[in-house]
């Protein structure tokens, strides 16, 4: 009596794409069958040593025009299955529909949702001026270095010849659908603070271990005035405000020794509303005045801070948002509060929405017990299959002949 739809996902949710060693020889496997099934062109990428990305693609009507791409990962994070009421990979549905594993929101979900809504489409006899094309990625969940920003650097990216990308964004509690136009820009930054050793039992002047107090107590400082500013506007959502934590705390050897040097770790996660330069000299100023020894560095420092137009003018805002009003979705837009494939899709000038139609359901990606239900699964089938029918049938713009 189980749904098909319902059934395929559970089938790809029980693919183990979990980190450290995701199966991904067996995702894009099962993604090509399906994909195969659909009639749909396929074309795998290797963009490095085991990490490949899949493209299935539905040929439109006029190829010359810019294609609809719909990106996914296949990669999820880990689990610790003694938190978890059911086994994190065997898709268990309990009595109320709710579907339990781990890539049940983050994003598996929206994998098998473009997937059926070309199903539909096709066996209602569609089809549409614009090619869609659907890339399923590696390595998202890491960062995506090894998936789609080395991905966007290929000419089998540019052969896509994209116009507008739909990619993830996030479950939402209440009735309104979170629409993400853009991102944060993550910053991993390693602070190292180097000061006088000597004995545990004497006060050393000058030592690591203080000047790293102060470090630690500027940056805290600004994470707590960010987190009040998040709380007395109502208006703002955690993508308007810079997100800041103290991720690393590294030093010492032995605990009758003053350490000569400490580390620490934060994870910065800033709007693209913020110029980043200004900041990285606060950065520096925080350090600075913490006292000589006092450095930093960058493991991570994304820069770009494009974000897709929202705009009534804009030709694919316009379609997104008529389909939406369409199917009377309330739309709640957004800046991604963590980071996602879409900023390197939007970094090489292509316009890109996350979304994931998930409205009533609570926000559980990365966390225990993540589940999806049954219902909310099949009702984006129905969206993804109205908003496609929406995009792929833009009509030419005047820069494309």
């Amino acid at each position: 009596s189980e749904d098909p739809s319902v059934t395929l996902f559970r089938e790809y949710l029980k693919i183990n794409t979990v980190h450290p060693k995701p199966d991904y020889d067996a995702a894009v496997q099962f993604l090509e069958h399906v994909g195969t099934d659909l009639g749909l062109a396929c074309q795998k990428v290797e963009v490095c040593q085991g990490h490949v990305v899949l493209i299935l693609t539905w040929q439109g009507t006029n190829p010359c025009l810019r294609s609809i791409l719909l990106n996914s990962h296949t990669d999820v994070v880990p689990v610790f299955e003694e938190h978890w009421t059911y086994p994190p990979f065997e898709a268990v549905k309990d009595s109320q529909g709710n579907i339990y594993a781990r890539g049940a929101q983050d994003m598996k979900c929206v994998s098998i949702q473009y997937l059926e809504a070309i199903r539909r489409l096709k066996a209602e006899g569609k089809s549409f001026s614009r090619t869609i094309h659907l890339t399923f990625v590696p390595d998202e969940e890491l960062g995506g270095h090894k998936g789609m920003e080395m991905f966007v650097k290929r000419p089998e990216f540019r052969a896509l010849n994209i116009g507008f990308a739909l990619d993830e964004g996030l479950a939402s509690p209440s009735d309104t659908f979170s629409i993400f136009y853009g991102e944060k820009s993550p910053w991993w930054i390693k602070v190292k603070c180097v000061g006088s050793p000597g004995h545990g039992s004497r006060f050393i002047s000058d030592t690591a271990a203080e000047k790293m107090h102060k470090v630690i107590t500027s940056f805290l400082a600004f994470r707590e005035s960010e987190k009040q500013r998040l709380k007395s506007d109502s208006s703002l959502t955690l993508g308007d405000v810079t997100s800041l934590n103290l991720t690393m705390l590294e030093g010492g050897v032995s605990f009758n020794v003053v350490p000569s040097e400490m580390t620490a770790g934060f994870d910065i996660r800033i709007p693209p509303t913020v110029d980043l330069k200004a900041f990285e000299e606060q950065v520096a100023a925080w350090c600075h005045g913490a006292g000589d020894g006092v450095t930093y560095e960058f493991l991570q420092k994304y820069m770009d801070q494009h974000v897709t137009s929202t705009e009534e003018s804009d030709p694919w805002w316009k379609a997104f948002r008529g389909a939406c009003r369409d199917m009377k979705l309330q739309l709640k837009l957004e800046i991604f509060p963590a980071a996602t494939d879409s900023r390197y899709i939007r970094a090489v000038r292509h316009p890109a929405i996350g979304f994931s139609p998930m409205n009533r359901t609570p926000v559980l990606l990365h966390d225990h017990n993540e589940f999806l239900n049954e219902q909310v699964f099949l009702r984006g089938i129905d969206i993804y299959a109205c908003l496609l029918s929406a995009l792929a049938s833009v009509p030419p713009l005047p820069d494309e002949g």
